[in-house]
């Protein structure tokens, strides 16, 4: 084995081993960075062993260049508006509304409740893109109703948990963002890409509550008593997800239809979600000033680990990692669908110890390269790399999703009442991620459509 090999194999085996000490990853992966340059540098001058493409620390100073460029983007512009326009739209008082419009309809129906947190759950999904807030605001919202009316608290646990998790893959989503970023893709094109699967997976939640509200009514009863339907609550319905609506068609639409750039956009979705708040009567200084902090710390966590890992990246290709990583893959014995599957079973696991944004710096820069020579679209193995990490979010026993929901549920909902009742689900997302990846079309009939639409 060569002595890049080795360096690169105990780099990575290093940066797995320190995760575990609860260190911010952004800290782990500069330092680590740092001290592998120096001992590259040390072997290379005082021993003679060829381990590394900078043999000076003065170049290493490029990591600098390469931040300044990557900070420069304009579609990293997007990022805090995103959040902004996420962070304000939970606090607008929308989804409220929503719920309580919902309910009345959906309520009177068997497994309704679920129902109305699945369809919820895709509005705030194509409007916010945060799952941590999606999931506990559905959580705060239905789990007591659902309560109340003798849902099984498993089936309620694993359908905020899903439903709140459909903000990482459905449009504005900020993973998709990152991973254009990283590629250099367009974010229109990941986002057309990832609409369908991301609303196919919705659909077949829905599929199967609508099943299991059938097959088995006592986990998802009817109320016992109800009111009869009245056009003026059918109307509450309506006026309750046109807001929504229109701000989904604002911020979508105008990208899809190339009337805006995401960056452009995202400045929309943010004005829109500030007016939102203001129409509920929920805008007041306290709110901008909350919503203007964890903006700036979500924002500030994300570029500190864009700083941390642009050094792993410079010192892991440097080290001769991609032609490593490569040569491992290529070297596997699955054919190049195999090869794929076995990329997204690795992020899959990968998903269970570190965070979407991780995988997308570290991970993902290293794997499409391969991918793309492999002959499949960079855009349909992004879409699907995104499906597979969803995945992980809601996958016992570390899907970050559970935490989140395990923090804001009441006590008689249990750890193991959450882990059975997202099993369904995790199927579910498993069929979906499958789907996708045997019927590329899924993915990209919309992007080319929308292409030839615009000559």
């Amino acid at each position: 084995m060569e002595a890049y090999e080795i360096l690169v194999i105990i780099f990575l085996c290093s940066f797995i081993g320190l995760l575990f000490t609860g260190y911010p990853i952004a800290w782990i992966l500069g330092g680590l960075s740092l001290i592998f340059t120096a001992l590259s540098i040390f072997l290379n001058q005082y021993f003679g062993v060829d381990t590394f493409l900078l043999d000076r620390w003065q170049d290493f100073a490029i990591i600098v260049d390469r931040i300044f460029a990557q900070m420069s983007n304009w579609v990293l512009v997007s990022l805090p508006m995103f959040i902004y326009m996420g962070l304000m739209l939970d606090r607008s008082g929308v989804a409220d509304r929503m719920m309580v419009n919902f309910t009345r309809v959906f309520g009177r129906l068997r497994g309704g409740l679920a129902i109305t947190v699945v369809m919820i759950g895709i509005l705030l999904a194509a409007s916010t893109g945060i799952v941590g807030a999606s999931v506990v605001l559905l959580a705060t919202l239905s789990i007591p109703i659902m309560m109340r009316e003798n849902y099984s608290k498993s089936l309620s646990s694993g359908v905020v948990a899903a439903s709140g998790t459909l903000g990482i893959l459905i449009p504005p989503s900020i993973m998709l963002v990152v991973m254009a970023d990283q590629l250099s893709l367009s974010v229109g094109d990941l986002f057309m890409g990832a609409l369908f699967p991301g609303l196919a997976l919705g659909s077949l939640y829905l599929i199967y509550i609508l099943g299991i509200a059938y097959l088995r009514p006592n986990l998802a009863p009817a109320p016992k008593q109800t009111a009869r339907l009245t056009w003026r609550e059918l109307l509450g319905v309506v006026l309750a997800i046109v807001p929504t609506l229109f701000l989904i068609l604002a911020v979508l639409g105008s990208i899809f239809f190339g009337i805006a750039t995401p960056t452009e956009a995202s400045g929309v979705g943010a004005f829109g979600a500030t007016l939102l708040a203001a129409a509920n009567k929920r805008l007041d200084l306290p709110t901008i000033r909350q919503v203007g902090i964890e903006t700036t710390l979500t924002t500030s966590f994300i570029f500190g680990i864009f700083i941390g890992a642009t050094a792993f990246a410079l010192v892991m290709r440097s080290l001769g990692g991609d032609e490593f990583i490569a040569l491992l893959l290529k070297g596997l014995p699955f054919g190049p669908h195999g090869i794929v599957a076995f990329i997204l079973f690795v992020a899959f696991v990968a998903g269970f110890f570190l965070d979407w944004l991780e995988i997308s710096l570290i991970m993902l820069p290293l794997v499409a390269p391969v991918v793309k020579d492999l002959g499949f679209d960079p855009i349909w193995f992004v879409v699907v790399f995104a499906v597979g990490l969803q995945t992980s979010f809601i996958t016992p026993p570390v899907g970050f999703s559970l935490f989140y929901l395990k923090g804001v549920v009441p006590k008689e909902i249990t750890t193991k009442d959450i882990y059975v009742g997202i099993i369904p689900f995790v199927l579910l997302q498993v069929l979906a991620l499958a789907l996708a990846f045997e019927f590329p079309e899924l993915v990209l009939w919309l992007p080319r459509i929308m292409y030839s639409a615009g000559g």
